[in-house]
């Protein structure tokens, strides 16, 4: 059997494989229509002088309800790519919904897009199948030099650059303000490290209140894993060490226990999805939030709140994801491919882009859409701080394994180490499956 039919067959089994076990990706799911529905890799004979010709495709999904001219950005983006370059682009916004079975069926049937829209935690396992381009040789390092570095570090894998990254989040503490003045905390200062946060943490129970939301049946980039960073631990390397049950992960596992069994965090923790009722009555002292948190606490003004730095222990680390375009390996225009991604990340449509989504840009320079926003521009100055998951071709699906340890340990079956060592062992079982 060929070469080309093993990929194909891979390629197909990934397919059925990522249907069942990828989640949807953690931004609000919105439904807007496609601007417009057609093929890539159309010739053309039109060529400018830039040296590029023909059309692109892209995918993208909708990043806001659709109210806010989205749709007009990306008009505009593709008639002013098309006047600098020749090169016509077609886009297609897609759902989030089942987005990655529609991109590897369709990259499967050698279709499909020269360019769309991934996270960290799935671009590894798309470059390890060869789906998408190193784009090395279409980047100078002088192009990537105006990005923050945490928002390259999350689009190259193994030394080789896959992604352009327009969009970026950063979750920290953000406190109610009414609690803190309840409990005589003065809001400037506030707690800097883990046992800073622990004597908060208790002296909010003592009032009647949680200190913390922790919803253990959700991600775990928004609950185990910036404790973890924090203590100096990790997951997984990229060269497949198991890193989960040494010492300075196992302090983050010892963490969520301490908080859970000296009741900082609500009981059903052990399976919740979201404490967002208890926090909006005003009964939880802080959450990790970010730009999305901001904006709804501003619209529904239950309180009056204020945001602090990330926590530290052994690092001050946090969880952000960075949203980047990739361009296809299937592509038969990979050098217009890559130029439509430089293009659309450069700092001005960074500004418009973010400014209409109201993500975070990548680019430094591009931050200034947030100089009259309070809260967003606290939130972008901590993009230093964020990691986006873990970077892993099993990252999504090393997630439910721990997350079932962990559970099991706030249920009292096992002591954290147990959890850890059981937690690698699950991991070791994936990944050499």
């Amino acid at each position: 059997m060929s070469n080309t039919i093993f990929k194909r067959l891979g390629l197909l089994f990934l397919v059925l494989v990522l249907s069942v076990v990828m989640a949807a990706c953690s931004e609000d799911e919105t439904t807007t229509n496609a601007d417009t529905d057609t093929d890539s890799g159309s010739a053309s004979t039109d060529t400018d002088s830039s040296g590029l010709s023909g059309e692109i495709t892209v995918w993208a999904h909708p990043y806001t309800d659709g109210s806010t001219g989205e749709g007009d950005m990306w008009k505009t983006f593709a008639s002013d790519f098309e006047a600098e370059t020749g090169v016509k682009v077609n886009f297609e916004q897609i759902p989030w919904a089942n987005r990655d079975q529609k991109i590897l069926t369709a990259l499967a049937a050698g279709q499909g897009p020269d360019v769309f829209y991934v996270i960290p935690d799935q671009m590894p396992q798309y470059a390890e199948q060869q789906l998408i381009l190193d784009i090395s040789q279409y980047v100078t390092d002088e192009e990537l030099s105006g990005f923050v570095p945490t928002a390259i570090e999350a689009t190259s894998w193994k030394g080789k650059q896959y992604g352009m990254p327009i969009l970026q989040t950063a979750e920290s503490l953000i406190y109610n303000k009414d609690i803190l003045t309840e409990l005589g905390v003065d809001e400037n200062s506030l707690p800097t490290t883990w046992d800073e946060f622990k004597a908060l943490a208790e002296k909010a129970k003592a009032a009647g209140y949680y200190a913390f939301s922790y919803a253990g049946g959700g991600s775990l980039n928004n609950t185990l894993y910036p404790f973890l960073w924090q203590a100096g631990g990790n997951v997984i390397d990229e060269d497949n060490n198991i890193l989960i049950n040494k010492p300075e992960a196992v302090k983050s596992f010892e963490l969520i226990n301490e908080m859970y069994t000296k009741g900082w965090i609500p009981q059903d923790s052990v399976t919740a999805l979201d404490h967002d009722s208890l926090y909006l009555g005003g009964k939880l002292l802080a959450i990790n939030g970010s730009g999305i948190s901001v904006n709804r606490l501003l619209d529904e003004k239950p309180f009056e709140f204020v945001i602090a730095p990330p926590l530290k222990d052994a690092e001050q680390l946090t969880y952000g994801t960075v949203g980047m375009f990739v361009g296809s390996a299937i592509s038969k225009n990979p050098e217009a491919a890559a130029e439509f991604m430089k293009y659309v990340t450069n700092t001005e449509n960074q500004r418009t882009f973010n400014n209409i989504t109201q993500y975070i840009p990548t680019r430094d320079e591009a931050k200034d859409i947030f100089d009259s926003q309070q809260y967003m521009a606290q939130l972008a100055g901590y993009t230093e701080f964020a990691k986006p998951g873990v970077i892993h071709p099993e990252g999504r699906n090393i997630m439910p394994l721990v997350q079932a340890e962990i559970q099991a340990m706030l249920e009292g079956k096992q002591s954290p180490q147990e959890a850890a060592d059981k937690a690698a062992e699950a991991i070791d079982k994936l990944i050499n499956k």
